[in-house]
């Protein structure tokens, strides 16, 4: 079990600190919380990042937060899975000489 987990399905108001304190419960120890913010519009993604001290209370973390109420959203909380390479094509931002 990673010590890093995704937390999905974020109110736009939720914070940082919001995270930290409800992740926090119970005696859990989180080593950081950081949600994904839109590069374009400085506004929340919708979907976080924290990771905790230990495995245990990573697990137990997801038990106690998954599906919890919090600024009017369910949250989703499950271990974060690495980032798969992206395939195909795109990209193509080099300048073509013109004959």
């Amino acid at each position: 079990m990673g010590k890093r987990l995704y937390v999905g399905n974020l109110s736009f108001q939720t914070t940082e600190g919001t995270l930290q304190t409800l992740f926090a419960q119970d005696g859990r120890q989180v080593a950081s919380v950081s949600i994904m913010m839109d590069r374009d519009t400085g506004r929340s993604r919708g979907f976080a990042f924290v990771e905790m001290n230990t495995d245990q209370d990573a697990q137990a973390a997801i038990k106690a937060v998954d599906g919890k109420q919090v600024d009017g959203r369910a949250l989703r909380v499950n271990e974060a899975e690495e980032r798969k390479p992206r395939t195909g094509g795109g990209g193509g931002g080099g300048r073509r000489e013109r004959w």
